[in-house]
């Protein structure tokens, strides 16, 4: 009896793998049938989404264009232009920081003072313009203050009649056997708008050489400004204005300062409003006399009159 019930492992094999193929194969084809019907059940062809979306388009109602007025398309083509100026602007501040920054670390200083500044010796610009020190080198200034700059509308385009428009350009021609040769003088003034202020003209055969003169001129001429406030309207102590009546002539052209209140901003002419803000200015009145349309003597006026902050003498 115990033989009959012991089995060889040869025998168990052959009746366990029929076992194990037919489940395998009733397990698996079932599902793959199964997934296959879900997924055609589901599908649908591009054509019907088209048909849809279509629809769907076709149900929103279509809002009426917007016609703008004559002010409103005049009020966004100038902030579209001021928005183009001020990339503009920033990208031309960015290049001349990048050759500021290039020209001090190639500069190599020729007199004592610059050699000073090299060195960090000298650290404030107050220093030299207190002990009324000349400046002969541009890169020292560079290298003390934050320098901004611009340019004074001396110049007029042409026109009929003398009716051109003011321009930073003053064109001018020399009669010689070869022709015309003509001349470009440019007016500029610089500053940190923090009390420092300067004034220079250049002149060369183009436009950019005469502007670049210019500016080294005024870095050379930079003067102190002492700012104060001494209005009558105000309580006094802040420095956003000057501390007292100033009086500045050149040629025949008379520029009065007088101090006003925090608020009034600046009551003077276009080409002074720049000189004033470089120096720091934000709040003044003004008084002019003499051949004003002179720009050079005007702004040298004003230059006159900015330098008696310094001193008591009125």
């Amino acid at each position: 009896m115990e033989e009959d019930k012991s089995k060889s492992p040869e025998t168990e094999l052959k009746e366990e793998k029929p076992i194990e193929a037919k489940e395998v194969s009733e397990e698996s084809e079932p599902k793959e049938v199964s997934e296959t019907e879900e997924l055609d059940a589901n599908a649908t062809s591009p054509e019907t989404e088209l048909e849809e979306a279509e629809e769907k388009l076709d149900e929103k109602p279509i809002e009426p264009e917007k016609q703008l007025s004559e002010e409103e398309q005049k009020k966004l083509v100038e902030e579209m232009v001021n928005k183009e100026r001020e990339k503009v602007i920033k990208d031309r501040d960015m290049i001349e920081k990048e050759k500021l920054k290039e020209a001090l670390e190639a500069w190599k200083p020729k007199t004592k003072l610059g050699k000073d500044v090299r060195a960090g010796k000298i650290k404030n610009i107050n220093d030299l313009l207190d002990k009324g020190m000349k400046i002969l080198e541009p890169e020292i200034v560079d290298s003390l203050v934050e320098i901004k700059s611009d340019l004074i509308s001396m110049g007029q385009s042409k026109g009929k009649f003398g009716g051109g428009k003011r321009r930073a350009w003053r064109q001018t021609q020399r009669k010689t056997k070869e022709g015309n040769v003509p001349t470009f003088s440019a007016f500029a003034v610089v500053g940190d708008e923090n009390g420092h202020v300067g004034i220079g003209i250049g002149k060369a055969s183009e436009t950019l050489p005469a502007r670049d003169k210019a500016i080294r001129k005024a870095k050379l001429n930079l003067i102190k400004v002492t700012r104060g406030d001494g209005s009558f309207d105000s309580v006094g102590g802040g420095n956003t204005s000057i501390p007292y009546i100033i009086e500045g002539k050149a040629g025949s052209v008379r520029v009065k300062l007088m101090p006003a209140a925090p608020g009034t901003g600046l009551v003077v002419g276009d080409e002074l409003k720049k000189v004033l803000k470089l120096a720091g200015i934000k709040d003044v009145y003004s008084r002019t006399n003499g051949k004003i349309r002179t720009t050079f003597n005007l702004v040298k006026a004003c230059i006159d009159a900015l330098k008696k902050t310094n001193s008591k003498e009125k």
